[in-house]
């Protein structure tokens, strides 16, 4: 197949990485891909540096140049197969454009998180006329999707994101903290995420303040950059932190920064799909404490793969976390049924070959 992936995001995260991660496994399985984004979106300069063919057009905005920009573009390659839209724009962007084609490309859309979407007349026609098939990231978000915009359950496919199970992996953690510069004696409580507020950082914060006094050992390890980055600066230093929190912002090896950890912990309380960070802490062994947000309970069992707490509830959550830190046994049963779980769920291959499936499947439905 010759499949066409389109972003018009200019953010970075989970759904940046999945679509770079799935069009290379599609590249490595013969397949042609091209990915269409914003010349200022990272992705783009990402998907070049990882040898995925990308276009820059000007689509961050709904406007009548990215218009013009997609049906053009559309119309001088008419080799592609299939379609894949990724966020709100480049969806419609698409849609609209492939309307005023002679050929109509069959259209998947993939839905990354759990954000609601709107029950009127246009989501409607884009979700279940325009879109020839929908994949969510977790069944959570199809049966929400089922549920509040009553789009039928044949119109969609839930397919995990996938990860490379041997580069996230066990490994001793005190080698890991050499590698990284973390502190040996200490106790790592972890989180890797872009630092948005939704990602629960200030509750993590305000938890830490709870477990501290009994525990002064503890250390939290706060990896990621984002739009809450200078703030959450600034409230480390306010609550006087700075002595148990390290920020080290955008990592490339987070296989080794998951492997210093003891814990890891994301206490999400919005627009999540399955976190890809909770399944690679998994594939690292790692037990979970995080929130029944989104798909996240697909990933977590709570009680046998991690714990799971409610969300913005801080005291709730030191809680919970104070039940992992002071049971040694239970760390160790709940990072080896992570692992365990894992790869039996998030593998790599696993996520090619049903996408694979599903642009097939589209592709044979709409000739």
């Amino acid at each position: 197949m010759n499949i066409l992936h389109t972003e018009s995001s200019c953010g970075w995260g989970g759904q940046e990485i999945r679509i770079l991660t799935e069009a290379q496994g599609f590249l490595q399985k013969g397949h042609t891909v091209h990915l269409l984004c914003p010349a200022e979106a990272p992705i783009y300069q990402a998907a070049l540096q990882r040898g995925i063919p990308a276009t820059a057009l000007p689509m961050a905005k709904k406007t009548w140049a990215g218009f013009r920009a997609m049906r053009r573009w559309l119309q001088e390659n008419p080799q592609v197969t299939l379609v894949n839209t990724h966020s709100s724009t480049d969806t419609w962007l698409v849609a609209l454009a492939r309307e005023t084609l002679a050929t109509r490309l069959p259209l998947v859309r993939t839905r990354h998180v759990s954000t609601k979407i709107r029950n009127n007349v246009f989501s409607r026609w884009l979700y279940q006329k325009a879109t020839d098939h929908i994949v969510t990231t977790g069944e959570a978000v199809r049966r929400q999707l089922m549920e509040e915009n009553g789009i039928p359950g044949q119109h969609m496919t839930s397919v995990v994101t996938g990860i490379d199970l041997q580069r996230f992996s066990p490994a001793p953690a005190h080698q890991a903290r050499q590698q990284v510069g973390l502190p040996l004696g200490k106790k790592l409580l972890g989180i890797v995420s872009t630092l948005r507020s939704w990602k629960g950082h200030v509750d993590l914060l305000d938890a830490l303040v709870i477990l501290l006094p009994e525990r002064p050992d503890l250390h939290l390890v706060i990896v990621g950059h984002g739009p809450q980055y200078a703030a959450l600066q600034e409230r480390i230093a306010n609550m006087k932190l700075a002595h148990a929190v390290t920020m080290v912002g955008q990592q490339e090896n987070v296989p080794c920064w998951l492997q210093s950890f003891d814990w890891f912990v994301l206490p999400s309380y919005g627009e999540e799909g399955v976190p890809q960070a909770v399944m690679q802490a998994m594939a690292c062994g790692l037990p979970v404490v995080s929130t029944p947000i989104g798909g996240i309970g697909e990933a977590v069992e709570d009680g046998v793969t991690g714990l799971l707490t409610p969300p913005r509830q801080p005291v709730a959550l030191a809680a919970t976390l104070a039940r992992l830190l002071d049971d040694a046994e239970l760390t160790q049963r709940m990072g080896e049924a992570g692992r365990a779980r894992a790869l039996q769920r998030f593998g790599f291959d696993l996520m090619v070959s049903n996408m694979e499936r599903v642009f097939q499947q589209v592709v044979d439905q709409t000739r």
